[in-house]
C-alpha cells in the first residue's frame, strides 16, 4: 500500500513542469553559429537537413516510477525537481530507492524493430536513443560502471538483448535510419561528478573542478571512455546528441541568459579531444553539444518550441508527443492534426522535427503513440514530397500557409481547421502564382487554374479528397 500510494504521487510530476525547464534552451543566441569545415561532416549534415524528421526517445529506470526523467535526483527548488513519496522528505533516502530501480528493471515486452516500423510507417528517417540521462543509469553495456542495464543487478541483464542501445541503432539501421546517441555529459551517479564529500547543491558538480583538477580529469577520462565505447561498438552512428549544457567552459557562459549565469564553476569536458576521437571513429560524425554556441555545437536544437521566423542555420525542435519526456501512465497525447501542422510548420522554417516517445517499464510504447505515427503516416505517404529534401521558401510562414521548395517545383501548404473541408478558391498568403502556372494538389493528378492569383479547386476535387489536416499545392512555373 505504501508503496501504491508513492507510485501514484510520482505520477503527479507531469509535462507541465517540464515545459518551463524547456526555457534553459530557448535563450540561446544563434549569431555565433560556426559552420563545419570537415568535408565529411558538411555532407553528413546536408543529409541530415533533408530527412526533416526523427524519433527521440527517452528511456530508463525512472519510468517504473512514471516520473520525470532523472531531475527528482536534483536539489534545485525548481518544479520539475520536485520529490514525491515517503522517501521525498529526506533526499539520501529518496536517491538510494531511485538507484535501486536497477534491480527491478525488467521490460520484457522489448522489440525495436516494431518501434522501428512504426516509426518508418510516418515517415521518420533518424532516430536519437537516450544512452544515459543525468541519473547515469547507462542503457549500454559500458565498461566503465556497474549503473547499468546489463549489470547483473539488473534483471533484464540475462535477457539477449540486453543491451538496448545496440539493438535499438541495429533495428532502426536495418530500415534505413540516420541514427544518433543521446548522451548526458553531467552524471549525478559518479563521485568524479558528485563527490560525496561535499553534497550537491545543484545540478552542477558539487566540488570545484579548479581547486581538485586529479577528480575532474577521472571525470573528463570517464565521460570521453563512455562515448569512445559508443563510437565503436555500435555500428555506423551518424548524430552524438550531447546534452546537460552547464558542463561546458567557463568563457562559454552567457551572463545575460538566466540558466547559464548560474553556473558556478568552470567545467571544461574537452570536446575537442571528444570530437576528434568520434570522428576518428566515426568520419562526418555529427557533433551536437546543445546549447554551448561553437564549433561543436553542429546544429541548435530549441526544446519544445518552435521558432516564430525561419532561422539561416541547421536547427531541429526537440518536441515531446505528449506532456513529457519521460513515461507517465496517463499521457496527454497531441493529436495528429497538431503533429502534421508542427512539423509542416517547422520545416517551412528551414528546421527538422526530433519527435520524443517514450517507452514504458515494459518497454513497450503506449497504443496511441502507435495510432498516433499510423495518423502522421497517413498523411505522409500523400505529401511526404513537399517535406523531405526540400529548402524553405520566403515567406516561409503566413497565415495558414507554409512554403518550402525542390527544385524547380514550389510547395504551398494550406493547414486547415479542425472540420474545415477545402474552399473552392484559395489564394496563398504572400505568394504570387503567375495564371500559367501548373498547380496540382498532391494527392490529386487533375490540373487545376489559376486566375488571378487565385487557386479554382472543383468540387469533385474537394470531395475526392475529402477533409485532410492540410492541403499542399505543387506549383510548376
Amino acid at each position: 500500500m505504501k508503496k501504491g500510494l508513492f507510485l501514484l504521487c510520482l505520477v503527479c510530476v507531469t509535462g507541465l513542469t517540464q515545459n518551463i525547464r524547456a526555457q534553459q534552451h530557448s535563450e540561446q543566441s544563434h549569431s555565433k553559429y560556426i559552420p563545419p569545415t570537415d568535408e565529411k561532416v558538411k555532407a553528413k549534415l546536408a543529409q541530415w537537413q533533408d530527412v526533416k524528421f526523427g524519433l527521440l526517445m527517452h528511456w530508463g529506470t525512472y519510468s517504473q516510477w512514471g516520473i520525470v526523467e532523472s531531475w527528482s535526483l536534483c536539489p534545485e527548488d525548481e518544479g520539475w525537481c520536485e520529490r514525491r513519496g515517503p522517501y521525498a522528505d529526506n533526499w539520501y533516502e529518496y536517491k538510494k530507492a531511485y538507484e535501486n530501480l536497477q534491480t527491478t528493471f525488467n521490460p520484457t515486452r522489448f522489440n525495436p524493430e516494431k518501434w522501428a516500423t512504426a516509426a518508418k510507417g510516418a515517415g521518420m528517417k533518424y532516430v536519437v536513443f537516450t544512452t544515459k540521462h543525468h541519473d547515469g543509469f547507462c542503457m549500454f553495456d559500458t565498461r566503465q560502471t556497474d549503473y547499468k542495464i546489463t549489470s547483473a543487478k539488473s534483471p533484464f541483464s540475462s535477457n539477449p538483448r540486453s543491451n538496448v542501445t545496440k539493438e535499438i541503432l541495429s533495428a532502426f539501421r536495418q530500415e534505413g535510419f540516420m541514427t544518433g546517441t543521446y548522451f548526458s555529459k553531467p552524471d549525478w551517479n559518479v563521485e568524479s561528478y558528485w563527490w560525496p564529500y561535499f553534497p550537491p547543491k545543484d545540478r552542477n558538480t558539487s566540488y570545484d573542478p579548479k581547486k581538485y583538477p586529479e577528480l575532474w580529469k577521472k571525470f573528463q577520462d570517464f565521460t570521453y571512455n563512455q562515448i569512445e565505447e559508443l563510437m565503436t561498438g555500435y555500428g555506423s552512428v551518424d548524430i552524438l546528441w550531447l546534452d546537460g549544457g552547464w558542463v561546458r567552459p567557463y568563457s562559454t557562459i552567457d551572463p545575460d541568459i538566466s540558466w547559464q549565469k548560474a553556473i558556478p564553476y568552470e567545467q571544461d569536458i574537452d570536446m575537442a579531444r571528444i570530437a576528434k576521437m568520434a570522428r576518428s571513429h566515426q568520419p562526418g560524425l555529427l557533433v551536437v553539444d546543445r546549447t554551448v554556441t561553437g564549433e561543436f555545437e553542429n546544429y541548435v536544437t530549441p526544446e519544445q518550441q518552435i521558432p516564430d521566423e525561419y532561422l539561416p542555420i541547421p536547427w531541429e525542435s526537440c518536441m515531446t508527443m505528449g506532456s513529457s519526456w519521460s513515461y507517465v501512465p496517463k499521457e496527454n497525447f497531441k493529436s495528429a492534426r497538431q503533429l502534421v501542422h508542427t512539423l509542416v510548420d517547422i520545416v517551412a522554417k528551414g528546421g527538422n522535427l526530433l519527435l520524443n516517445i517514450a517507452p514504458g517499464p515494459d518497454g513497450e510504447w503506449h497504443d496511441e503513440a502507435y495510432t498516433r505515427l499510423a495518423e502522421v503516416g497517413e498523411w505522409m505517404d500523400v505529401n511526404s514530397e513537399s517535406i523531405y529534401e526540400t529548402r524553405p521558401l520566403a515567406p516561409y510562414r503566413r497565415g495558414k500557409w507554409a512554403y518550402t521548395r525542390k527544385g524547380e517545383s514550389t510547395y504551398a501548404t494550406y493547414l486547415t481547421e479542425v472540420g474545415e473541408s477545402m474552399p473552392g478558391k484559395l489564394k496563398p498568403d504572400g505568394l504570387a502564382i503567375p495564371d500559367k502556372a501548373q498547380v496540382t494538389l498532391l494527392g490529386n493528378d487533375k490540373k487545376l487554374v489559376v486566375k488571378n492569383g487565385l487557386i479554382e479547386i472543383p468540387a469533385k476535387t474537394i470531395q475526392a479528397l475529402g477533409q485532410k489536416y492540410a492541403y499542399v499545392f505543387r506549383i510548376d512555373s
